[in-house]
């Protein structure tokens, strides 16, 4: 099995910086897509950054400019630096990774249960 494990949410004031991590452990071949969706209170859940296994990133146009995602493939572990943080940054943040359990197979997802970063104005 898979276990994908958030870390790092917390409560900063508006213009701050937090660092979330999330590393991925178990039985599996590889991680392929490592990405970070989040969910506000009364709101849908949305993308907010997306990393291939080859560094290849997509942001939303809400936090471009002031979120970066990042992996490390050796201990196949995602972070995501959030700076200039605003009231609306406040969710729960969720983590995802496209995980290969044997060679030549399709991935699946596997999901954290997510750490709650607040922003407070």
């Amino acid at each position: 099995q898979v276990q994908v494990v958030e870390s790092g949410g917390g409560l900063v004031q508006a213009g701050g910086s937090l660092r979330l991590s999330c590393a991925a452990s178990g039985s599996f071949f590889s991680i392929n897509g490592m990405s970070w969706y989040r969910r506000a209170p009364g709101k849908q859940r949305e993308l907010v950054a997306t990393v291939t296994s080859g560094g290849v990133t997509n942001y939303a146009d809400s936090v471009k400019g002031r979120f970066t995602i990042s992996r490390d493939n050796a201990k196949n572990t995602v972070y995501l630096q959030m700076s200039s943080l605003e009231p609306e940054d406040t969710a729960v943040y969720y983590c995802n990774a496209d995980a290969v359990l044997r060679p030549w197979t399709t991935s699946f997802r596997y999901w954290g249960q997510g750490t709650q970063v607040t922003v407070s104005s």
